[in-house]
């Protein structure tokens, strides 16, 4: 019975690591439609308990996406299944954020991975934490 799926292995580890901008959070308010104003007004954030403009949560979790999508197993096609998530600290413009993927299950009969997941600051301070699992396939061609 095979351990690995795609060479994919129990502690297999895989990152993406990015510095949100300004930027980064407006684009993400325009395509996603989330234009709650904590997110894009300073004046506003400044009244709530943040005392600024933070970075949509769900934008952490796509850069566990990046990880689990392009270096996780770039010889092969991973296909997100299920993720659970829970928001441990807010994200502010100009933190740098390193979303951190670890194999914990491999179910080779079904393709399936099961990762640890988690997201920290430039501090290591854990942001976003979570687990997902995964279909990993042979790339065709």
């Amino acid at each position: 019975m095979a351990d690995n799926v795609q060479g994919i292995e129990v502690g297999r580890t895989a990152t993406y690591t990015r510095t949100v901008t300004t930027d980064d959070i407006q684009q993400f308010a325009q395509a996603t439609g989330d234009t709650n104003p904590v997110h894009l007004d300073e004046a506003y954030a400044a009244g709530t308990m943040f005392k600024h403009v933070i970075a949509h949560g769900m934008l952490s979790a796509g850069y566990i996406s990046a990880a689990i999508g392009t270096n996780l197993a770039p010889h092969a096609v991973v296909i997100y299944m299920s993720q659970n998530l829970r928001f441990r600290a807010p994200v502010s413009p100009g933190d740098t954020i390193t979303a951190t993927v670890t194999a914990t299950a491999v179910d080779a009969e079904k393709n399936r991975v099961t990762l640890d997941t988690v997201c920290t600051n430039q501090d290591g301070k854990e942001v976003l934490t979570g687990d997902a699992l995964v279909m990993v396939v042979a790339r065709e061609g």
